[in-house]
Order: structure tokens, then sequence, then C-alpha cells
């Protein structure tokens, strides 16, 4: 009578004789709505409801049962089985329909809700391939920056810069260099350029085309003498020129930090120019470490900055210390930061060590104090050591 009255307002119905035989037909077909007897022969609609959430169908089930039990803890335990809904025998057509209803628009929201999730499982497989392209081409584009700094050690002669170069994503803004002048004067520099990721990557690979050594011509730090040669401007004139390029022709939302400095071998003199960076460290062969700059504003933020060169006497044995703030800004495990303290005590720890070494060793200790070796910010360095002629 049931099957008939379902059939007469539209339904399309399959019934069976037991819970057995409705099994296998729903292993079979995909059912919206499931009424089943409470008390039947072999498995009763409890453990029918249960077994049929346990098939793991795409598609939700709605599932009734028929019974003449009223008490709240048989109606629990339909619940618990998985039940959506109930009937009291004898049922009632209208309150059928209701129920149906009911179940009807449940399906509707379940069928809508798989549709919107069909429609983010497509998006997320597309973002993910465009993440993994993306991944990709940064990795591609992390080979390109460390290239900037093929040559982790430069020998001059008399004088050999070590260079550090490790950032905290897949590209960084930290850039470190240094080139030859003349027979007589070495320069090196650091960069921090604000910001991460590739806008920051593709600023300093533009800053590195503007400090080439190998091109005078394209290097900002020379202009034109009288007689047609390239002549090495004063260290806080470089500044100004950068400054002057960063907010009149690049006009970028960047700024950058930077230290520029020169030594003179024959002068036996260290200029250099500190616009933002952190100060610069001399360690004397004496033993004394020297803190060197003036601090000064950043390149590229306000017009007009002035800058400053600092002269300092050098001579063999010194060694020059520059590092970028993702050391001296790194945070300790206690929660401060590693500090200008922290660099000196680690630098005065390795000064037995040659530049290279001690640069790598400045970055373990960044490491132990931190409590791990993935740093949040880039980690830069150049140390320059001063020889014997």
């Amino acid at each position: 009578m049931l099957s008939m009255q379902l059939r007469r307002w539209g339904y399309r119905v399959s019934d069976s004789e037991s819970a057995l035989a409705a099994l296998e037909i729903c292993a079979a077909q995909d059912f919206d709505i499931i009424i089943s007897d409470w008390m039947m022969p072999g498995l009763t609609g409890l453990e029918f409801c249960r077994r049929f959430r346990d098939m793991g169908r795409e598609s939700y089930g709605y599932f009734i049962l028929l019974t003449s039990k009223s008490e709240k803890t048989e109606i629990a335990d339909g619940l618990e089985a998985g039940a959506d809904d109930f009937l009291a025998k004898p049922v009632s057509g209208n309150e059928l329909r209701a129920r149906l209803r009911a179940g009807e628009r449940m399906l509707a929201m379940q069928a809508e809700l798989l549709a919107k999730n069909r429609i983010v499982a497509r998006t997320l497989a597309e973002l993910q391939e465009l993440y993994d392209s993306l991944d990709r081409d940064l990795i591609e584009a992390r080979k390109l920056q460390q290239t900037l700094i093929r040559d982790r050690v430069r020998d001059y002669g008399w004088a050999r810069a070590s260079l550090m170069l490790r950032n905290s994503g897949r590209v960084g803004g930290d850039l470190v260099g240094s080139f030859k002048v003349d027979e007589d004067r070495v320069a090196i520099y650091a960069i921090d350029v604000s910001g991460h990721g590739v806008a920051s990557a593709m600023m300093t690979a533009r800053l590195a085309g503007f400090l080439t050594g190998s091109s005078p011509d394209q290097n900002l730090a020379f202009h034109k003498g009288p007689d047609g040669g390239h002549v090495l401007l004063e260290p806080h004139d470089i500044a100004d020129r950068f400054n002057r390029l960063m907010l009149e022709e690049i006009q970028a939302e960047q700024y950058f930090t930077m230290i520029f400095a020169v030594v003179d071998r024959r002068a036996g003199r260290l200029s250099l120019v500190q616009a933002g960076h952190p100060h610069p460290i001399l360690l004397r062969t004496s033993g004394h470490v020297v803190r060197l700059g003036n601090g000064g504003l950043p390149v590229g933020l306000v017009p007009d900055a002035p800058y400053e060169t600092c002269d300092v006497q050098v001579g063999p044995g010194d060694r020059l210390v520059l590092v970028s703030d993702g050391i001296t800004e790194c945070p300790r495990l206690s929660g401060e930061d590693f500090g200008e303290q922290g660099l000196v005590d680690s630098l005065v720890r390795s000064a037995h060590l040659s530049g290279s070494d001690q640069l790598e060793a400045l970055v373990w200790d960044l490491g132990r104090e931190a409590g791990t070796s993935s740093f949040p910010d880039d980690v830069s360095g150049v140390v320059l050591d001063l020889f014997q002629d």
C-alpha cells in the first residue's frame, strides 16, 4: 500500500522483502530516500541503517524509520544509527508527504553543496597547478639570483672579499658584492631591499646591474673624469645618486638600505657610507672591535636625504664585516633579537677563521640562538680581509 501510494505521487519506487535484499539493491543503485520498517526478520531497521551508512555513497540517502516505538531511548538509538526521520505506524499520508518534502529539501541542499564542492575541488586543482608552475619559476629565479654572487670568495691579491647570501624564501631582497676599482682600491657593498618576494628580487637584480665591476660605464659608482676616464665617486655621492635614481626614475614602491665601502691600500683608508643598514664592524688585527658608520636614512625613501662619508684608517690584518638586519634582528628563542652584541660576540669567537668560514660560523650561531635554520628574513654578509702587500 505504501509503495502504491508513493508511485501515485510520482516517485520511482523499489521495494524488497528484507533488509539484506534491500542492501543488495542499494549496493547496485543510489537511492535518494529509504523508508524502512524498524522490526524485521533478519536485520532490524537499526542494523540496516548502520550498514547503509557504512556503504560510502557519494550522495546522501535520507533514511526514514517506520516504527510504533515512541520512547525517547529508542528514538535516540535510531538517530545514533544514522536515521534522519521517523514515522509512526499506521502512516498518515499527509505526514508522509511532509516528511518526504523535508527529505527532498535536505537532498537538494546536499546536491547543491556537492556541486559547489566539485567547483571548489576544480578550482583548488587549478590553483595547485598554478602554484606548482610559480614554484618552479621561483626555483629558477632563485638559481639566477644566486648567480649575482657566483664567486663567493674574490681574491684581489692584497685584499679578499667573502660573500654570503641566504634567502628566507625562494627569492629574496638582499644583495652583496665587491669589485676592483683600480690596483690600489677595492669596493664592497651590502644592500637590503624592503619587502620580500619577486618584486624585491627583481629590484636586487636591477641594482646589481648598477654596481657591476665589469662595466664601469653602467656602474653608478663612477662618473666620467675630465680625461674621459672613470672616476669613483665618494661614498656619500654614490648613496645620493642611488637615492635620486629610486625617487626620480625607478619610482618603485621599494626602498633599500645600503653600505658602500672603499678600501685604499696606499692611503691606508677605509671610506664608507651607511644608509639605514646595520653598522659595519671592523675587527682590528690587535683584537679591538670598532663599530663604524653614522646611521643614515634608507635609499629611495626621502628626497634629498643627507648622506655622510665615514673615513677610518686601516692596515694589513684588519677585517671589515657587513651584515644585513636579517642577522641583527633575528629573534632568539628567548624572544630577544640576536642584536649587535650577538653579532660582535660571534665575530670575536670566530676571528681566527677565514672570511668565508667566519660567515658560516655566524649563520651557525644564529641558527643555534634562533632554534631553527629557517630564518624569518634574508641573511647576507660580506667580509673584507686586508693583507700585507
